[in-house]
């Protein structure tokens, strides 16, 4: 693959209610890029929405899958827009990296949870008892720790977009 940054891909990744979807996708065609959903890919290879999956299959069954998925992804001049949970998958991440930049979009958990909205159809990875901000704690080190850019996810859609192609340098 042509490692020109322009053939490059932008990786997003964060917390469910970060606006990785609405962002990557707004980026896109300001950019002139394909755009990949990563949660679309999971709900068309297993045929169920995404908390269908989780409740019949339970949480692990639904990381190995969107492993798998992630795994399964080749393109160039894209953005992808990644699951909450994709930072379980060491192998998935990996695979991420040599495709592109992975960004990293960070909101505090105050307003992910003002954000989420409904758990039970959102089909989030959350364990039974557990709060967002238990889930934010547990996730935020794993972002960190595969974001190649953090980009400052407060604000409105555009204004993201804005700092993801500054971040890049595109």
């Amino acid at each position: 693959m042509k490692t020109d940054k322009i053939e490059k891909n932008i990786i997003l990744i964060g917390m469910p209610g970060s606006g990785k979807s609405t962002v990557g996708v707004l980026l896109a065609k300001w950019m002139g890029m394909d755009f990949i959903d990563t949660d679309i890919l999971i709900q068309k290879a297993s045929g169920q929405m995404l908390y269908q999956m989780i409740e019949e299959k339970g949480i692990e069954a639904f990381i190995k899958a969107e492993e798998d998925i992630l795994k399964s992804i080749q393109c160039r001049h894209s953005i992808v827009a990644t699951g909450g949970s994709a930072v379980y998958g060491p192998e998935a991440m990996a695979h991420m990296a040599q495709l592109g930049s992975r960004v990293y979009l960070k909101l505090s958990s105050e307003i992910i949870e003002g954000r989420i909205g409904n758990l039970s159809t959102r089909g989030v990875v959350i364990r039974e008892g557990e709060t967002i901000g238990e889930l934010y704690q547990e996730r935020a080190p794993l972002y960190e720790r595969y974001a190649d850019i953090t980009v400052d996810a407060a604000g409105t859609p555009m204004e993201v977009v804005e700092r993801i192609r500054q971040a890049v340098g595109r």
